[in-house]
């Protein structure tokens, strides 16, 4: 049960979280009683504002915002919530979230979270950028997190990843993989992180293959195109008939459709953001993990202001191998891949970032 003491409400040292605090951290004779604002009471009031901070902050949860397409899209929002229920498990503590059904919504759920007095907040995906950045400003004693998008204010952690350098290695096992000297990918929303896939994928597979032909593809140009899988598969098969015989799919939910129009077509495909190696076994050459789930759970367990950069040498992105694609993977393409890896963390190869110029230059 909340309280509503709408003095403290407007106070600057009260405005955050107010509504939410339990009834159980005010004192008996404050409940349902207005405080009286006259001069004498304000020295008492930046007390009482003090100490419910403290009470505020202890009592404070964690929210995640999840982005178009649902925390269970097998993919990118998928390893989001992985990460908070990691965070449950080994805290023990309850978190709050929200799955967006429009891009309406953003703002709404997070400013929801904010009068809660949720915090950390976390934002997934790029679309929650605008909304944290104003929301964080509007809520200065909160804390706020945003993955895949960089939002400079003092109390927000913005984490990104170098996707280019792990696309760049499933792009060389593509070409490895490849009989055909042809490779597909497949977008999502057409924006300049996933032609930053498509970049770092093209250039691992011309590493490989400076001949290689690489055909590529976007859904469309809303959230709509996160959760589409009956159209990603017609891009999937429209690149087969072009004689393609593995396909990468950054492309959330949309992926779906790749992956089982690859498995009928007898061709392979290329997972993304979480290991998705299990969906089509046989099928999934491999998948380019983008570890949220570690970003997330990190956040939840301690926000630090500021910009995270994860890539191969953080840890924040990779190759994946397991049971699933054991057979597919063998061990002179292991090698290579694991060579490619080590030189991109060394320097040796530069893997060239899209959304450095917005141009794929190499």
């Amino acid at each position: 049960m909340g309280v509503s003491i709408f003095a403290l409400g407007n106070h600057p040292d009260c405005r955050v979280g107010v509504e939410s605090i339990p009834l159980r951290l005010f004192p008996d004779h404050l409940v349902n009683k207005r405080v009286d604002m006259s001069i004498q009471n304000v020295a008492r009031l930046g007390l009482l504002c003090a100490a419910l901070a403290v009470a505020f902050q202890a009592a404070a949860e964690p929210a995640i915002v999840y982005d178009m397409g649902g925390k269970f899209d097998k993919s990118f929002n998928e390893a989001a919530f992985r990460g908070m229920e990691q965070w449950k498990k080994e805290s023990g503590k309850p978190y709050l979230d929200f799955e967006i059904a429009n891009e309406s919504q953003r703002e709404q759920a997070i400013r929801r979270m904010a009068e809660r007095g949720a915090s950390p907040i976390i934002g997934i995906g790029f679309g929650q950028a605008s909304s944290i950045e104003k929301i964080a400003k509007e809520f200065p004693k909160l804390q706020f997190a945003i993955i895949d998008m960089v939002v400079n204010q003092p109390n927000v952690q913005s984490v990104v990843f170098k996707e280019h350098e792990g696309s760049f290695l499933v792009g060389a096992m593509a070409a490895m993989a490849s009989k055909t000297g042809k490779v597909g990918f497949v977008g999502g929303m057409d924006i300049p992180l996933i032609r930053k896939f498509q970049c770092g994928y093209e250039q691992g597979a011309k590493h490989v293959n400076p001949k290689a032909e690489v055909f590529a593809n976007m859904t469309g140009t809303t959230g709509a195109a996160w959760s589409d899988p009956a159209r990603g598969g017609e891009l999937a098969k429209a690149q087969f008939a072009k004689g393609a015989d593995v396909v990468f799919a950054a492309a959330g939910g949309t992926g779906m459709g790749v992956y089982q129009a690859a498995k009928d077509s007898g061709k392979l495909a290329i997972g993304v953001d979480s290991n998705q190696n299990h969906l089509q076994p046989g099928t999934m050459l491999t998948s380019m993990i983008k570890k949220v789930d570690v970003a997330v759970y990190n956040v939840a367990k301690g926000h630090k202001p500021g910009i995270s950069v994860l890539g191969l040498k953080e840890g924040g992105v990779d190759y994946a191998l397991d049971d699933n694609n054991a057979k597919l993977v063998n061990a002179d393409m292991k090698k290579k891949v694991d060579a490619i890896k080590a030189d991109i963390i060394s320097g040796k190869i530069k893997a060239a970032d899209y959304m450095a110029d917005n141009a794929c230059k190499y």
